[in-house]
């Protein structure tokens, strides 16, 4: 399942390291964050897409604490 996000990152760093930690995570097949549009694209397995995108919340708060994904 493929979602298209908006997502608020401060710098292309920032991006890259969301980008990084949400790679990660289980039931995530691909996952590209763009600073300049403000999105994360996802590629889910269809497994518990609840938990999935509390995982990727979550990972992504861990890794920069001012990420906010809408």
């Amino acid at each position: 399942m493929k979602k298209n996000l908006k997502i608020e990152v401060d710098c292309a760093n920032c991006a890259r390291k969301v980008e990084e930690a949400v790679a990660k995570i289980d039931g995530v097949n691909s996952v590209r964050v763009n600073f300049i549009t403000q999105r994360i694209t996802l590629d889910l397995t269809d497994g518990d897409q609840d938990r999935i995108m509390k995982d990727i919340r979550a990972a992504a708060k861990r890794v920069e604490p001012d990420c906010v994904i809408g």
